[in-house]
């Protein structure tokens, strides 16, 4: 069954709808309005066991009622039109053919239709129901007569039913008009502009993602197929940003794709690990289940299921990667005979034993009653998008967005505004790397046909925070042949792993992702190898995707005289008491050594050409010794270690210059015997 297939719900109770663009009413009446037009469809039934009579005389109004009834049970809507009508001319003011033929018109798609009977209902008897007022409320609000809307909820909590959930949708349909009404005065900027035919077809393309180079667009195609049971596949495609321009997609092929359906990709900031939705397959945990695979080259593996606690017997979709690596967001509902019901965003970590942790339920501030959808974490780590109909918005599902506080918990939403969200389901939004564009599937007029992707400048305080990134390869720095090797990029303020990842298979090639104003320590280990470390100081780098850290990363294997620099071993100027931050690297250091159990090492201390060479000398040993302590106190046998300062002797680069002497005033750890 198709990935949209699963996201929404006919009315009718048959195969659920495809796509996400549908109207709020539907919604709304397909939870509640069955059982308000139940004495609209069937005369109520009394104390007595007879039923109640119906508001006209007619005879012949009556008949064409009944067969309009029986038509409308067998899903014959025409003729079920046909007959209420004729019962209408028979009596204008029936009441009951008034009201079922807004039933009609609803699930025809009609809503002008089905306003325009609903409100002669009640012209004809304010009072016949006063539910009638809030289904009235519901359908006004998805075209956007905000306005009238208001009223009718109004007029509808003034009496409301015993039913409390739509007493709850009337107070969220009541603050959605006043919001609404506030926001068509302040618009946001807004000018989407279609990707092109590249990227867009006759057929429908939704759900994208993107690597954080921004150079990799992949998502779902909607494809004809006669030999699918819904006439239709859905398939990953894949198109490059070359020179600026995105090339023309192409199908990402098997083993990827397969004979059932792909869709709701998420991928990891290098492009080598994509999660995904699939729903319906053997050996799934639920109707729909979260998948991933690794790209390997230019090949993708087999698509395998996450497997619980991540899937369960419930509904899970839409995920979405942070830059970290390491943390999933998705969504989890709860699959029921009326559709999907309690769609929330869950969130899950990676652990160091690659293992996901049982998922959490994302808090109220952000999850609602409503519906939460299409969840969206940023480049920065820091910014959540998402969509939902619980908050406040223009009607259905607009798009909010959520930044982290500093005590980690996330900050009350925000709705991106009118006209990014409008009357009808807003989602799917994506974020470009570089923070300012953003991307959403529309079936807007003007496009090349169904759903297609468009682009649109984000207006800054919606924007998500800066980041730019890493990237390069490793090699052995011996043969030059790539290696996989795992990346660790750790905040140095904290000494918490910001960004968990690995090289690629075959080419070792690698990409992270480096949120600006903080403080990086980045270590690359390899069994066999020394690691490798660098520092990345971002506070007041004003760096941004568009200006990447480009860099190669050649690993050492272990041997005797074999040397690396603790780049994230730090000392106040002129001073040899280690800082805070230098235990990131120590660690790092004593768990090399402890994996390493036969080698033995020296510590060696430098300096630049500034002071005396002989207080360089000193200071370069005491900070030798400093490391050399350290590694004591953590159980490093003193039998593999020794130390020695060499002072300003042994420069590795031009101490003529700020950057050269900052290079020069270094540790180092170098194999004396394995």
């Amino acid at each position: 069954m198709p990935i949209f297939i699963h996201l929404n719900n006919y009315l009718d109770g048959k195969a659920p709808g495809r796509r996400l663009k549908f109207k709020r009413f539907a919604l709304l009446l397909c939870t509640y309005s069955a059982a308000l037009f139940i004495l609209l469809l069937f005369p109520a039934i009394n104390v007595n066991g007879q039923e109640t009579p119906l508001s006209t005389k007619s005879k012949k109004a009556i008949k064409h009622y009944r067969e309009a009834q029986n038509f409308y049970d067998l899903r014959q809507n025409t003729n079920a039109e046909s007959e209420l009508k004729d019962a209408i001319k028979e009596d204008s003011s029936f009441t009951e053919a008034h009201g079922l033929l807004a039933y009609v018109y609803q699930d025809e798609g009609n809503t002008e239709g089905a306003i325009n009977e609903i409100k002669k209902v009640l012209s004809i008897n304010p009072h016949f129901d006063n539910r009638l007022y809030f289904t009235l409320a519901g359908l006004e609000l998805s075209v956007a007569d905000y306005a009238d809307a208001l009223n009718d909820y109004n007029a509808y909590m003034q009496h409301p039913s015993s039913d409390v959930r739509m007493e709850f949708k009337s107070n969220v349909g009541i603050e959605d008009c006043k919001f609404a009404m506030n926001a068509l005065q302040h618009p946001v900027p807004f000018n989407p502009v279609n990707m092109g035919i590249n990227i867009n077809s006759p057929y429908d393309e939704y759900f994208p993602a993107i690597t954080a180079d921004g150079d990799e667009f992949i998502f779902t195609r909607d494809i004809p197929d006669k030999n699918n049971i819904y006439g239709h596949q859905e398939d990953f495609y894949i198109s490059y940003k070359v020179d600026g321009n995105w090339t023309v997609a192409r199908n990402i092929g098997a083993p990827l794709n397969t004979a059932e359906n792909e869709g709701a990709p998420t991928i990891s900031a290098d492009g080598h690990l994509l999660i995904y939705t699939g729903c319906d397959r053997q050996g799934g945990y639920g109707s729909c289940d979260l998948y991933y695979s690794f790209r390997i080259g230019d090949s993708w593996t087999p698509g395998r299921n996450l497997g619980p606690p991540v899937n369960t017997a419930d509904w899970e979709t839409q995920p979405s990667l942070a830059p970290d690596g390491k943390t999933l967001y998705f969504i989890r509902g709860r699959e029921t005979a009326h559709g999907i019901q309690n769609q929330d965003i869950y969130v899950t970590q990676l652990n160091d034993s690659g293992q996901w942790s049982e998922p959490e339920r994302l808090s109220d501030t952000i999850n609602t009653p409503g519906r939460e959808e299409s969840v969206f974490i940023a480049d920065d780590n820091q910014t959540l998008y998402f969509s939902s109909d619980g908050h406040p918005g223009m009607g259905g599902l607009d798009i909010f967005y959520s930044r982290r506080l500093p005590n980690g918990r996330w900050g009350i939403p925000v709705n991106l505004g009118y006209p990014i969200n409008t009357c009808k389901d807003e989602n799917s939004i994506l974020i470009d790397p570089n923070g300012h564009t953003a991307y959403f599937s529309s079936n807007r007029p003007g496009g090349y046909g169904g759903l297609d992707f468009y682009s649109f400048e984000l207006y800054d305080s919606a924007r998500p925070k800066p980041v730019t990134y890493a990237k390069g390869k490793v090699y052995d720095a011996k043969t030059g042949k790539p290696l996989i090797a795992l990346f660790n990029l750790t905040d140095l303020s904290t000494g918490q792993v910001a960004v968990q990842s690995a090289s690629a298979p075959i080419d070792g090639t690698f990409l992270i992702c480096l949120p600006l104003n903080k403080d990086y320590a980045l270590n690359v280990s390899r069994k066999g190898y020394l690691f490798f470390s660098e520092n990345y100081s971002l506070k007041d780098v004003r760096a941004t995707a568009a200006h990447p850290f480009l860099m190669d990363v050649p690993l050492q294997p272990i041997d005797t005289g074999a040397s690396i620099v603790l780049k994230n071993v730090f000392f106040e100027t002129d001073q040899y008491v280690l800082k805070p931050e230098s235990k990131v690297e120590l660690e790092k250091l004593i768990a090399f050594l402890n994996a390493n159990p036969a080698i033995k090492i020296q510590l060696s201390g430098h300096t630049d050409n500034a002071g005396t060479p002989q207080h360089n000398l000193v200071l370069s040993k005491n900070r030798a010794k400093a490391v050399y302590d350290y590694l004591i106190s953590k159980n490093i046998s003193p039998d593999r270690l020794t130390y020695k300062g060499y002072g300003q002797t042994q420069p590795i680069a031009d101490n003529s210059t700020a950057e050269g002497m900052a290079k020069n005033r270094r540790t180092e750890m170098k194999i004396i015997s394995k």
